[in-house]
């Protein structure tokens, strides 16, 4: 815990590249029943929008910042399970298009100790590989549910 404590402020905890391709844009349109062309249709969003071709879903790149996450933060010691607590804000600034790389960047910026659970707020992005701009930006609390301490049992 004393380790996870200087995190606060510091830098960014970044994640490594993954591809949103078109089968898992595909998968998050069926799973989803959001089947708009301009995530399923390739070559009507190529002659009709200005992407070029399809891209992810808006929540498909919100949805990854799971994964990403495990790839790049720490952990908490004594975590039974970790929960997503919710967003303070969400901001999509730049579409994924299909077989772009994506990775995460997390900023832990505030934290709320209590006996059995732990509350983190990251600034959290979801960067494109070779964009300017990120996907999207937003705040996002995540919650650490403790085991008690060893001492404690």
């Amino acid at each position: 815990m004393e380790t996870y404590r200087t995190y606060l402020d510091g830098e960014a905890f970044v994640s490594d590249w993954l591809t949103v391709d078109q089968g898992m844009i595909d998968r998050f349109a069926d799973a989803t029943n959001d089947h708009q062309f301009i995530h399923v249709d390739p070559e009507r969003a190529r002659a009709e929008t200005p992407f070029g071709g399809t891209i992810a879903h808006g929540f498909l790149s919100l949805s990854l910042l799971s994964t990403l996450a495990y790839d790049a933060m720490p952990g908490v010691e004594r975590t039974r399970m970790g929960v997503n607590y919710g967003f303070d804000e969400v901001r999509f600034l730049t579409p994924v298009k299909s077989g772009a790389r994506v990775r995460g960047s997390f900023q832990l910026v505030a934290l709320k100790e209590r006996a059995v659970s732990l509350q983190s707020t990251w600034n959290a992005a979801v960067e494109i590989e070779g964009a300017p701009k990120p996907a999207f930006v937003a705040r996002w609390i995540t919650l650490a549910v403790l085991d008690p301490p060893a001492d404690e049992t």
